[in-house]
């Protein structure tokens, strides 16, 4: 409330003395603003009342309850400025006005310290555009600079109060209101009509749309042939919008003002007018800008005296009058007139109140001033009659209307039709070139989550996450999270923008319900964003949220393309990234931490698949899965996920842990072993102490399908008891003992098994340990001829898949091609020349291999590097490349048409778990260790730079998503860039060297 609209009343606000003199003037208030009935644990009934006096000090109400509504006394809080106006919320928002244009927000307000302890200042939006008016609600808050702009500030809560940035909302208004729910009403710029923020919602704090209020006077009526009362018009009212009951609000206009009487030259409604209500009816018409479609309003609370108006009888300033938005009268009818109601409810009755500037004559339109819906609940799904007058049509117009036939009104119809359809296309010409304006709305989700510092103290923070979604001007949706967190006893925040949001990570453990986030910055620093749920449910949640909220931000929806690059976790977790064509550039390729990976439902231990969309993965229990074309599952189910395709999936893990012992001479082997070595019961690498009770499954997604039983299969082989001896930890082990071992290990295993689901389906019946299909068939074979798979089962035996086709990625029968020893590895190129490995470490050939002849003939056996034995191969286009079992990465060298098992192996790099070589002769692999500006990853992401014709083995390495990452294969990827591609952007830090690099 103002002082002047205060003075209209019974008694006017108090104004504040001076103290050092009290003969001075008064202070009188120039705002009011009442809240802080909602301030977390705070007592009921307290209420927060501040004030501004025309000399712009801000006061404080002490002691404000129901029980005590008059409060005690006033306090002065001290302020950086002159303040103009204030606004108070619900909870602990207060905002205020500065006379120069900046904002003023309370902080540290709560249930001990209601006043707050401090002030900081809000910049407006624009250094033209001070801030003329605000208002707060629970958490929102809206501002009207002094050019008549609307904005809304983003980002604002309870921990966050001075909010983010400002976002310019569509109209222009000479002030606006939040209400209850955050609904938000306002006064027009240009006309000063009352309007209303539609679309208010939890999840859309900023609304969609301004409509205007149908909100009328009694001068102001127009004829209605409905005989419905004031009283029925506020039954719907009472439908959608929750309000207190109260007094009607007497007007605030000057008593010195006169109300014009009609004049002739105002234009009458053609239509004839009711007069059987024996001369007591309305006013003035209701045609013009001053009708009731301009939102005039009703007097409902008459002065004394006032019950018996007639059409010659002019009211009095005293009578200017209030009413409920939207409700229209009837004509004075045969049920009586409806000038003489006065037990009709007012506009203060339900919460709403306005102010006129001045009163006007009937036919003028109404200047409002000023609008309150503090009273006012509106619920966020209701639908409001606010908008529309409700008019009826008099008895002579109904009698007309009966001798309208449908054929006539249909052609009516039509007509106006067309000629609305010609006029829209004739502006809309006009003003194709201005820009479209778009609704901007803002979504949030808020939560409780724990973040890892990742400074001192170095442990999990409690923490409060807001993810705010944020519709642009073009359409596209965009995200911000924020973190907010206490350091010192001081409220601080970090944000991160989703559209820079590289992939998420979940990381499962027995501790945590935790996940990773990475944007680019972060995967080169090795420093990503540990986020910890409480439940595994939630963590599941905002998982699917936050993933989806970054495939919406960078547009990317639905199954992947058939181009699409597939990795895997060592957690077993699935997932794509769509490439661009920039990502093969030979000069400058697009850098690979810029990469988008989404995950996919399902857990698999690898993943091979094509350019034609065949897509082939498998378990950690060596079964074998195909990919359906669905997207989704898992925790994704019913998000993010296709609602066909999806199939209940299911994994059986090997947890081993290792029983290490040291030779004593007295004892002999003991459990005792010396002060540096590792612990006696450990993990493989001996860093982790791991025992028989304290082990537990990978996540808790997993369960105990077996009990602890000794290993027998693990490579080097065992003694009778499953021993294995070596000189010292950690060594090479072997399977007996000699006089120089003096240490041995023995392997425990235990089996676990996770049901999951995914867009996979099992393929059997053979448990298979590698897979491999063709690249890139050439088109001629597409047309006639299956897609070429090779395989390995788990025993070593080599297959050969037919019927694989695009419609039947999942083929019809396995062909078992002969070998003289157990593989372990196999690769088809896009040429159909086979590779593979043999449990021996040495390379094998397939001669003979085309569409025809999908088994081929022969094996050519080809040696393995010196002293080397070799674990996995990979062939491209024209490339062949090789990875040993001490993480070295080789090039085949001297491959021709003539000769395809080449001349010799060149070393290229080490540090290397998994390669995987592309039709494109692209070479990408897993590196074992990465160091970052931060921390140090195992298994990353790794793409090689540099590969041309005339440089197959490339020249540096290029450093992508990481670490756990256990797999990748590109060998879908023919994404080919167009010539003459060249792409400008800033240069990175890529190691290049003309020799062997580390990783």
């Amino acid at each position: 409330m103002e002082f002047m609209r205060a003075a209209a009343q019974v008694d006017p606000i108090p104004a504040i003395p001076s103290k050092d003199d009290p003969k001075q003037l008064p202070d009188p208030f120039n705002d009011l603003s009442v809240g802080g009935w909602e301030i977390t644990e705070e007592p009921v009934g307290r209420l927060s009342v501040w004030a501004v006096s025309l000399q712009g000090k801000v006061w404080y109400r002490e002691d404000v309850n129901h029980a005590n509504p008059e409060g005690s006394k006033w306090t002065l809080v001290d302020t950086p400025g002159e303040v103009a106006q204030i606004s108070c919320g619900p909870h602990d928002l207060l905002w205020a006005t500065l006379w120069e244009g900046p904002a003023l927000v309370r902080e540290g307000i709560s249930r001990n310290n209601p006043k707050g302890s401090s002030w900081t200042t809000i910049e407006p939006p624009g250094p033209d555009s001070g801030i003329l008016h605000v208002s707060a609600g629970v958490s929102v808050v809206w501002a009207v600079t002094k050019d008549q702009k609307v904005w809304f500030r983003r980002g604002v809560n309870s921990h966050n109060p001075c909010g983010t940035s400002w976002i310019e909302m569509v109209g222009e208004m000479t002030m606006v209101n939040v209400g209850l729910n955050d609904q938000v009403w306002g006064i027009s710029c240009e006309d000063r009509a009352m309007h209303f923020r539609q679309g208010v919602t939890p999840s859309e704090l900023s609304g969609k749309t301004w409509k205007a209020i149908v909100a009328s006077r009694e001068c102001d009526r127009s004829y209605s042939g409905s005989s419905s009362s004031l009283l029925s018009a506020g039954c719907f009212f009472g439908d959608e919008v929750r309000g207190g009951s109260g007094e009607s609000a007497p007007s605030d206009s000057d008593a010195s003002s006169e109300v014009e009487r009609p004049r002739p030259e105002h234009p009458l409604p053609t239509e004839p007018w009711d007069t059987s209500s024996g001369g007591r009816g309305s006013t003035a018409t209701g045609s013009g800008p001053g009708g009731m479609a301009e939102g005039a309003v009703h007097n409902a609370l008459q002065a004394p005296g006032s019950g018996k108006a007639g059409l010659d009888r002019q009211p009095g300033p005293a009578e200017l009058p209030w009413t409920n938005i939207d409700l229209k009268e009837s004509p004075a009818g045969p049920s009586g007139p409806a000038a003489g109601l006065p037990q009709a409810s007012g506009l203060s009755s339900l919460g709403l109140l306005g102010g006129l500037e001045e009163p006007g004559s009937a036919a003028d339109h109404p200047l409002w001033a000023w609008v309150s819906g503090g009273g006012c609940a509106v619920e966020a799904g209701s639908v409001l009659k606010w908008f529309s007058a409700q008019s009826g049509l008099s008895p002579s117009v109904q009698t007309l209307s009966l001798s309208i036939t449908p054929a006539q009104t249909a052609a009516w119809r039509k007509q106006i039709f067309q000629q609305l359809s010609e006029r829209t296309k004739r502006e809309l010409e006009n003003f194709r070139h201005y820009e479209q304006a778009v609704e901007q709305s803002v979504w949030v989700k808020t939560g409780t989550l724990q973040w890892w510092c990742d400074w001192k103290p170095h442990k999990w923070v409690d923490v409060r996450v807001a993810l705010e979604q944020f519709t642009g001007h073009d359409g596209a949706r965009d995200s911000i999270l924020f973190i907010y967190y206490m350091m010192h006893e001081e409220k601080k925040y970090l944000h991160v923008f989703l559209n820079e949001v590289t992939v998420l990570v979940p990381v499962f453990n027995e501790v945590k319900h935790s996940f990773a986030l990475y944007t680019p910055e972060r995967t080169r620093q090795r420093w990503p964003v540990r986020l910890a749920a409480a439940t595994e449910q939630d963590m599941n949640d905002w998982l699917a949220l936050l993933s989806l909220s970054c495939c919406e931000s960078r547009k990317v929806h639905g199954r992947p393309s058939p181009q699409a690059i597939w990795s895997v976790t060592c957690k077993g977790d699935i997932f794509v990234s769509e490439p661009s064509p920039d990502l093969e550039v030979g000069e400058r390729p697009l850098p690979c931490d810029q990469m988008f990976w989404r995950q996919m439902g399902g857990h698999l231990r690898l993943v091979e698949a094509n350019s034609q969309g065949v897509v082939w993965g498998i378990g950690y229990d060596h079964t074998a899965w195909v990919y359906t074309g669905g997207y989704g599952g898992g925790y994704f189910q019913g998000l993010a996920s296709s609602t066909s395709n999806i199939y209940t999936q299911s994994d059986v893990k090997t947890v081993c842990i290792y029983e290490n012992q040291r030779w004593n001479p007295v004892t002999g082997y003991t459990s005792r072993g010396l002060p540096t070595d590792r612990y006696m019961w450990s993990d493989a690498t001996g860093l982790h102490e791991c025992t028989k009770a304290t082990t537990k499954p990978p996540s808790p997604h997993w369960t105990w399908v077996s009990d602890w039983s000794v290993d027998f299969s693990v490579p080097g082989g065992t003694d009778q008891e499953g021993w294995q001896y070596a000189s010292d930890f950690p060594a090479s082990y072997h399977g007996y003992k000699t006089m120089k071992d003096f240490v041995r290990r023995r392997c425990w295993a235990r089996k676990c098994k996770l049901v999951t689901s995914g867009p996979w389906l099992e393929v059997a019946p053979i448990a298979l340990g590698d897979v491999s299909i063709i690249p890139e068939s050439p088109p001629a074979a597409q047309r006639s001829h299956s897609i070429a798979l090779w395989a390995v089962s788990d025993k070593g035996d080599v297959l050969c898949r037919l019927g694989v086709s695009e419609l039947n990625p999942a083929g019809s029968s396995w062909l078992h091609v002969g070998t003289d020893q157990p593989f372990t590895s196999i690769s088809i190129g896009a040429c159909y020349q086979v590779w593979a490995v043999a449990r021996d470490g040495s390379a094998f050939y397939r001669g003979s291999v085309s569409p025809s002849k999908p088994a081929g003939d022969c094996w050519y056996h080809i040696p393995p590097p010196l002293k080397q034995r070799l674990a996995q191969v990979s062939v491209g286009q024209t490339s062949v490349y090789a990875l040993d079992e001490n993480g070295n990465l080789w090039y085949r060298v001297g491959i021709t048409p003539s000769y395809p098992q080449g001349s010799s192996w060149e070393h290229v790099s080490n540090n290397v778990r998994r390669v995987s070589v592309g039709p494109l002769d692209q070479v990408w692999v897993i590196a074992d260790k990465v160091q970052g500006s931060h921390s140090l990853s195992r298994g990353t992401v790794c793409h090689r730079t540099g590969v041309q014709p005339h440089a197959p083995k490339g020249q540096g390495w290029d450093y992508g998503i990481g670490g756990g990452w256990d797999h990748i294969s590109v060998r879908a990827n023919a994404t080919r860039a167009a010539r003459g591609a060249c792409r400008e952007q800033e240069p990175r830090a890529t190691l290049e060297a003309p020799g062997p690099v580390c990783c």
